[in-house]
C-alpha cells in the first residue's frame, strides 16, 4: 500500500472523534435551546408502555404477607398508582410526604427498588408508609420490565392491568390533583 493511502487513512481514524465530539455537542446546544424555549422537559419520557398492559413480572414483599405480580394488576377493578422508590433516593424523600398527603384518595402500591428490605423498612417507618402493598425489588429486575430510568417512579395502572399514565420525576400536589385524581375518576369502573 502506498503511503499516500495510509495518511488519509490515519486523518479519516483522527477525524472520528471530533466529528462525534461535533455531533454531541450540537444534540446538547439543541436540548438547551428548547430548554430555554421551555419545550423541553428532562423528566417528559417517551413512555411507549402507555396504554398497554403491565409487564410480566413479580415481587416479593419486604414482610411476608407482602409482595405482589401481573396477575395482581390484572385483577384490578380500580385504578392504583404504582411508586418505585428507594431510601438512598433524594427525591424519593421529598414526594413521600405529598404521597401520604393523597394515600386515602387513590390506592398506591410501592416498590423498594435496588435497596435493601432493611432500609427501605426503616425509610417508610420514618417518613410514612402510603402503600396498601409493598414489593421488593432489591435486584431491579422488575425495575427492567417496567423500563425505569431510575427512582422515584410512578405508573397510574387502570383496571385490568392498564397503564393509563407515567412520569419519572417526584410526585407533587399539582401533579396529583391536576393530572393523576382525574383520570383515575375517569378510569374508575362502575
Amino acid at each position: 500500500m502506498n503511503s499516500s493511502g495510509s495518511i488519509t487513512r490515519r486523518r479519516l481514524l483522527m477525524a472520528l472523534p471530533l466529528v462525534g465530539a461535533g455531533a454531541v455537542g450540537a444534540a446538547f446546544w439543541k436540548m438547551l435551546a428548547g430548554m430555554q424555549r421551555g419545550s423541553f422537559n428532562p423528566h417528559d419520557i417517551n413512555a411507549p408502555v402507555l396504554d398497554r398492559p403491565v409487564p410480566d413480572f413479580s415481587l416479593p414483599g419486604l414482610a411476608p404477607s407482602e409482595g405482589f405480580d401481573t396477575q395482581d394488576l390484572i385483577a384490578l377493578k380500580a385504578p392504583v398508582l404504582l411508586n418505585f422508590f428507594a431510601s438512598w433516593c433524594i427525591p424519593c424523600v421529598a414526594e413521600m410526604p405529598t404521597l401520604m398527603a393523597f394515600k386515602d384518595q387513590l390506592p398506591m402500591w410501592g416498590v423498594a427498588y435496588k435497596d435493601k428490605p432493611d432500609n427501605a423498612a426503616a425509610f417508610l417507618r420514618h417518613s410514612g408508609n402510603p402503600f396498601a402493598r409493598l414489593g421488593n425489588d432489591q435486584q431491579g429486575r422488575a425495575g427492567m420490565d417496567w423500563g425505569l430510568s431510575g427512582v422515584p417512579e410512578t405508573f397510574l395502572i387502570g383496571p385490568g392491568g392498564i397503564i393509563r399514565w407515567h412520569t419519572a420525576a417526584p410526585l407533587t400536589e399539582d401533579i396529583l390533583r391536576g393530572s393523576i385524581l382525574p383520570l383515575a375518576a375517569r378510569l374508575k369502573t362502575p
